[in-house]
């Protein structure tokens, strides 16, 4: 394209970007990114969008919360997009306060919480073991209007069961039946694992909803 004599645009920095790190092509990403700032180019919400979630898809989870540190100083608007995408970060190395307290600004920043911010908030909450905070939670999202989505749920039930939090993966079980979801190929694996044959938890089997307490026989079928 320079060759030609034409300037890249945003668009196309930003086709080129993603690309790269969906081919998990980090430093050339990084090299194209500076490139893009340092010719001028506009950057927008989505080129921060592509390298913020690429670095963190790529292990670099350290270096994007950089980025977003040093670009919120630079009083950069951010969508819930990226504010998802850096919850997640925060999590991921640890930073878990920082992560409750970049969700717990939402609002404020005048954004609105998705399903995935709550997947995100609830995923962390259970593996660090708040499960009543993770309910708190659930019952919250429920109360603002957003709805839980078959993936949403069918996660949570699984992680509440590889806990052993039989009675509340029970109720979140009954949420998927009510919303005529159905469970996830993952989800029955789990559960037959769980609770056929020698299963751990196969005499607990009545804390589940009925149309789950399957025989043994049946899941052997």
């Amino acid at each position: 394209m320079l060759r030609k004599g034409l300037k890249p645009t945003t668009f196309n920095y930003n086709v080129i970007l993603d690309g790269l790190f969906l081919a998990g092509r980090t430093v050339a990403a990084k090299e194209k990114f500076d490139e893009m700032v340092e010719s001028g180019v506009s950057v927008c919400i989505d080129t921060y969008s592509i390298v913020l979630g690429g670095l963190c898809r790529n292990n670099c989870s350290g270096e994007a919360i950089t980025l977003f540190q040093k670009l919120s100083t630079m009083d950069v608007k951010f969508n819930i997009i990226i504010v998802n995408i850096m919850i997640d970060a925060f999590y991921r190395v640890q930073r878990n306060q920082e992560a409750k307290d970049l969700f717990a600004a939402v609002s404020a920043n005048g954004l609105v919480a998705n399903v995935f911010t709550y997947t995100i908030m609830m995923k962390n909450l259970i593996k660090e073991g708040s499960v009543e905070e993770a309910d708190d939670l659930f019952l919250s999202m429920e109360k603002s209007g957003c709805t839980a989505d078959s993936y949403m749920l069918n996660l949570i039930v699984r992680m509440l069961l590889e806990k052993g939090e039989l009675v509340k993966a029970g109720n979140y079980m009954s949420k998927v039946d009510a919303k005529s979801y159905s469970l996830e190929a993952e989800t029955v694996s789990l559960l037959i694992s769980l609770f056929s044959g020698k299963g751990k938890y196969r005499e607990h089997i009545g804390l589940l909803p009925t149309k789950y307490r399957f025989r043994e026989e049946a899941a052997t079928v």
